[in-house]
């Protein structure tokens, strides 16, 4: 279906709402008044195997771009992956090697299109280009930029001013990524905050091939579930898009109430009126409820958004375990609370925690009241007997669950 007729000033509203930096906004109207489909680019280096909700902002950016009929080409950085972006780094980082880099690619290319319209999307490696640039070709590139524009960025200024080594190869990424947008024509690219630099070296050199400078557009960066430190897996601070719905609603909800309206501006199409609307209702939990619903919706649908949420409230507002359950098997017989303590210290859960610190811990647990057998409290008193093929669920707080089951 064709998107909507839209004035020049809606298309430029709408393509730029929720956008840092936009560079330039009159050359960006100039290019939507030709009234021809745009080439946006953007490029993602497949440095992990993973795309989380912090990738997903520029992407529902891009997929605005393909709602209103622009040619959207996500370009997989297989030959910049091998120099490694510096963005963000105080150190060379380390190169990714082909079979790293096309494992990764395949995984991106599947999680991107559970926002990105695959029809409308033209996939393309930049090695297509750049490998073939060779040698010479390289050498022409590297002699359009110089190395005291190079030092303005802020990581190359801080590791040069702090003595800390800057490999040459690292000055190519810019310069090939700009390449990119030669190579494709483009007539927008699109990046986070932290790729301004790379994206306007693109602007530069494009004139001195005979093209028109690219319009930059800049997303947000997303904060982790901390609400510190940018999303990242290796942060521990992520949500990943093809993470188990219950695991996904659950790291939503963990989020703080402030962070909440950051996710609603970021990952949803709400306008500012329809956000306003939501922080005006009473209660941040119905909002957060709501939130959680959505974000599972768009990458698992609507029937698994709805088990999430019913699972979610059973265990964090019913207090009752969890449907899934890791299990650890016993032998048949007699467990008094000296057993049952042995099981709380040894028995591991999913995320390698275990229900008891030690035994003494398991001890005062037993005194407080903290454990249940079924749902029912138990103390140092207790005393079960097991027959082949009977189980019961052992409990300590609302957090912590392990299904114990006895061997046929």
């Amino acid at each position: 279906m064709n998107a909507p007729p839209r004035s020049v000033e809606e298309s430029f509203a709408h393509l730029t709402r929720g956008c840092v930096d936009v560079v330039t906004p009159d050359a960006l109207r100039q290019k939507l008044a030709r009234g021809t489909p745009l080439t946006v680019k953007v490029g993602f280096d497949p440095t992990a195997p993973d795309i989380h909700l912090g990738h997903t902002v520029l992407m529902r950016k891009m997929r605005h771009f393909q709602d209103l009929g622009h040619r959207v080409v996500f370009v997989i950085g297989d030959f910049t992956g091998m120099i490694g972006d510096p963005t963000g780094k105080s150190k060379t980082r380390p190169p990714l090697s082909p079979e790293e880099i096309d494992r990764n690619a395949e995984t991106y290319k599947q999680q991107a299109f559970k926002i990105l319209d695959r029809r409308k999307t033209e996939t393309r490696r930049n090695s297509e280009w750049l490998g073939a640039l060779g040698a010479e070709g390289l050498v022409r590139l590297a002699a359009r930029y110089n190395v005291a524009r190079m030092l303005e960025r802020r990581e190359f200024k801080q590791r040069y001013e702090a003595g800390q080594p800057i490999s040459v190869h690292e000055f190519l990424y810019p310069l090939a990524q700009a390449y990119d947008s030669v190579a494709l024509r483009a007539d927008v690219e699109l990046g986070g905050t932290d790729q301004l630099f790379n994206l306007n070296v693109g602007r530069d050199i494009m004139p001195g091939y005979g093209l028109e400078p690219q319009v930059v557009l800049t997303t947000p960066l997303l904060e982790g579930t901390d609400g510190v430190a940018k999303m990242s897996k290796s942060l521990g601070n992520y949500i990943g898009v093809a993470e188990a719905p219950g695991v996904m609603f659950a790291k939503v909800m963990s989020i703080s109430d402030e962070l909440m309206w950051r996710y609603y501006a970021l990952l949803t199409d709400l306008t500012p009126a329809d956000l306003e609307r939501e922080k005006a209702k009473a209660d941040p939990m119905t909002s957060k409820l709501a939130l959680g619903a959505r974000l599972v919706a768009d990458f698992h649908g609507a029937s698994a958004a709805a088990e999430a949420e019913g699972e979610w409230r059973r265990v964090h507002q019913q207090r009752q375990a969890p449907s899934e359950l890791p299990v650890h098997h016993v032998v048949p017989g007699t467990y008094t609370a000296r057993e049952l303590r042995e099981i709380l210290v040894t028995a591991i859960l999913a995320n390698g925690v275990r229900l008891a610190r030690s035994k003494s811990d398991a001890d005062r647990l037993l005194r407080q009241g903290a454990v249940r057998v079924d749902g029912k409290t138990i103390d140092s008193r207790a005393e079960l007997t097991l027959g082949p093929g009977e189980g019961f669920v052992l409990s300590v707080g609302s957090a912590r669950h392990l299904r114990v089951q006895v061997l046929p």
